[in-house]
């Protein structure tokens, strides 16, 4: 980003100022530029992903040895995530950004830029599905996260570690992720509104009620601990998991629901018994856009929880 037309910073760069700012990116790659979207990083939104699926399946399908995404780091883990799923190919899609804008001090778009496209295009990096790459670190899709509002350093993966560095220009790799389901572009997100509430001390879940009245289809809940809620809380997610999907997750950075440890009221397996799918190590904003996902292709019921738990399980 830049100095914009009013106080602040903007997203005023295309693609091609992007690259010719970083001219060594000629020695690494032959680079082809397309500027699909111009806007900020929270902005963003899932009928922009499917888009962008659509052409990176396109593109990739003509024999490109890989896709570098650039955006506002606002959302990279979202989009990291929905391409992972998305796109076909097993050619690298490597997400990157800057913490800094491009005229601060230290300024780090140039260098995530450089490391990215290194990233692209390094053999052993095919199969690894949608990927992060900023601050020289390597992080898979479905388990990134940003950890930090201002820092370089600011994306880490709780409970794992980045699958690769890049040292000295060249890429390299600690670790593979286990597998990576794909799932099917939907035609359009439609109207598949996924609500995301994070549970706190206290919380009588009196919003719960009020998400089916509002329009939505769907809910994920950050819930405390290992999958926890206040045991007011309980009924109500019985009673909401009769007309749509129920889906428990954690507000903890790092580690899964637990699914058979803990019996009390509003415990794991309490809530499970009533009816809420756990998300497993997938965190709240990942759980709700594959739910978002899964409802776009029309899937419900069982089918949509069978398809959920595909997703959740195969990658871990």
């Amino acid at each position: 980003m830049t100095q914009g037309a009013g106080p602040g910073m903007a997203p005023t760069l295309t693609g091609a100022d992007l690259v010719r700012a970083v001219p060594q990116l000629a020695h690494i790659a032959d680079l082809e530029v397309v500027s699909f979207a111009q806007k900020p990083g929270a902005s963003l939104t899932l009928e922009d992903l499917l888009g962008l699926a659509h052409l990176l399946n396109e593109q990739l399908a003509q024999g490109f040895a890989g896709a570098v995404v650039v955006q506002g780091t606002d959302t990279i883990e979202e989009t990291a995530f929905v391409l992972d799923l998305l796109v076909a190919s097993d050619r690298p899609v490597v997400v990157t950004g800057a913490m800094r804008g491009a005229a601060a001090p230290g300024a780090d778009g140039p260098a995530n830029l450089m490391s990215a496209v290194t990233v692209a295009v390094a053999p052993d990096i095919v199969g690894l599905g949608a990927l992060v790459v900023l601050n020289d670190e390597v992080h898979a899709a479905r388990h990134v996260q940003k950890m930090h509002t201002a820092l370089a350093s600011a994306f880490a993966s709780p409970g794992f570690a980045p699958l690769a560095r890049v040292i000295e220009g060249r890429v390299r790799l600690y670790a593979r992720v286990p597998g990576r389901i794909l799932i099917a572009v939907p035609v359009s997100a439609g109207d598949s509104p996924v609500a995301l509430l994070t549970v706190v001390l206290g919380d009588d879940g009196r919003l719960l009620q009020a998400l089916p009245g509002l329009g939505y289809r769907g809910v994920v809940i950050e819930a405390l601990g290992a999958g926890h809620l206040p045991s007011l809380m309980a009924d109500r997610v019985a009673e909401l998991s009769q007309s749509m999907p129920v889906i428990l997750a954690t507000r903890v950075a790092a580690g899964p629901v637990f699914t058979s440890t803990y019996g009390f009221a509003g415990s794991e397996l309490d809530l499970i018994g009533k009816g809420a799918v756990p998300s497993g190590e997938l965190s709240g904003p990942k759980a709700c856009l594959l739910l978002r996902l899964l409802l776009a292709q029309g899937l419900q019921g069982a089918t949509l929880v069978q398809a959920f738990a595909r997703v959740r399980d195969g990658g871990v």
